[in-house]
């Protein structure tokens, strides 16, 4: 007797059914299943997206148990392992699993999160994969220590671990003479909107002094750095006070009122935040020439937030930095908060067009302009062409073309073999 993912693939299965087979609840085992739901979801118009759905929120118990087992289809696991459907509980099990592909970690070890890079981190299949390691060196995300121990396995392992430039490289001199002549090349645009302020583009409405400019994403100029917590210990006066009338008044002991008077003035701000608002306090405070000289001469932190700068002038002078890294553009490629023209600087200077994990970055970011995306497919992998092709946040043209580009070099392989 077929097998009901036999029936389904050869459209012998009745509407009714097919509805059922998309919510999961057809009595199969649970493996078989999901291999129908996996199916339907890849190829199927009319019940994918139900399927997607269902498999979402499927059993863990069951997932992990297909995840984990060498046994499971190759296309359940590809689908498990993609970075758009990948559940972080599934990874253990996935990066152990032998039957999941390098190939299929790969863009996970490379642009994966800070979870994920954990994760794999921890795996002992993935710290002894040279291949791997070295993907995991191309992480934004990867801190200073567990970098040593990635060359360390690497050197251990006999690979050579090309160090990633950093920011002493550069002497006072070339970024000077870079600030000068950037200022020099852009004088004309300089001159047009000398005092435009610092807009980031990648800030929600929460985040950036919209109660200070009256407007998304904007923080104000020359705002004195401690004007929050100005704001905020005049706010707590008053209700303070009216605590501690509220407290003196009869039958209520003073030193609630001292309590509670204490409790409304505590305001708790955590480090991180802290320096994160001194930095932008004090890029706000600059004009468009002073950013453009910070983004040349500044450290990691202040490239970070220049790169998302509303002003396309300030944003393209990060690239122009003689301190950047490698590590730092590969992340530049792969943010949606970013400007178009930033997307396209990158690839136009031959350092970073050299560097596979910018292109592959590129090509794999929704935000990358189509035309732009269309040129750097072509220099794709074949395993980064499949995952293009199934990456449902590209546009559709990308992943047609992608498409065509993987069966071509499938078919040139398939042809060498053959001889």
């Amino acid at each position: 007797m077929p097998r009901m993912l036999d029936l389904i693939r050869n459209s012998e299965v009745p509407s009714h059914l097919m509805q059922s087979a998309a919510r999961g609840s057809l009595s199969l085992p649970p493996g078989e299943t999901i291999e129908i739901l996996v199916y339907l979801a890849l190829h199927h118009k009319l019940f994918g997206p139900q399927a997607r759905l269902t498999l979402a929120g499927w059993d863990e118990k069951a997932s992990l148990a297909a995840a984990a087992d060498p046994t499971t289809s190759v296309e359940v696991l590809g689908y498990f392992v993609s970075r758009e459907n990948l559940r972080p509980s599934l990874l253990p099990a996935l990066a152990e699993n032998p039957s999941v592909s390098e190939e299929s970690l790969d863009q996970l070890a490379v642009a994966g999160s800070r979870s994920i890079v954990e994760t794999l981190i921890a795996s002992a299949r993935v710290m002894s994969s040279p291949r791997l390691l070295q993907a995991l060196q191309a992480n934004a995300d990867l801190n200073p220590r567990e970098r040593a121990e990635i060359e360390k396995k690497l050197a251990a392992l006999g690979v050579s671990s090309a160090a990633e430039p950093t920011e002493a490289a550069a002497t006072d001199e070339a970024i000077e003479n870079t600030v000068t002549r950037y200022l020099q090349e852009n004088a004309a645009e300089l001159a047009a909107d000398p005092d435009k302020p610092f807009h980031d583009i990648g800030m929600t409405r929460g985040m950036t002094g919209e109660d200070a400019s009256g407007e998304a994403g904007e923080i104000v100029p020359n705002a004195p750095a401690d004007a929050a917590s100005a704001s905020a210990d005049e706010a707590g006066k008053p209700a303070a006070a009216a605590t501690a009338k509220s407290a003196a008044a009869p039958g209520r002991p003073a030193a609630s009122a001292v309590t509670a008077a204490a409790h409304a003035r505590k305001q708790p701000h955590p480090v991180h935040e802290e320096r994160r608002d001194s930095t932008l306090q004090k890029i706000a405070k600059l004009d468009i020439k002073g950013r453009i000289a910070l983004a040349v001469r500044g450290d990691k932190e202040a490239r970070s937030i220049l790169i998302r700068d509303g002003t396309k002038l300030v944003a393209l002078a990060v690239l122009e930095s003689p301190k950047v890294t490698d590590g730092e553009v590969e992340n530049f490629a792969q943010q949606k908060n970013v400007l178009d023209s930033v997307l396209r600087a990158i690839p136009m200077k031959r350092r970073f067009f050299k560097n596979y994990n910018v292109i592959r970055n590129l090509a794999f970011n929704p935000r990358s302009p189509i035309d732009l995306s269309l040129g750097l497919v072509k220099h794709l992998l074949t395993h980064d062409l499949k995952n293009l092709v199934e990456n449902k946040e590209v546009p559709e043209t990308i992943r047609k073309t992608a498409m065509r580009l993987y069966r071509q070099k499938m078919e040139l392989k398939a042809g060498k073999s053959g001889h």
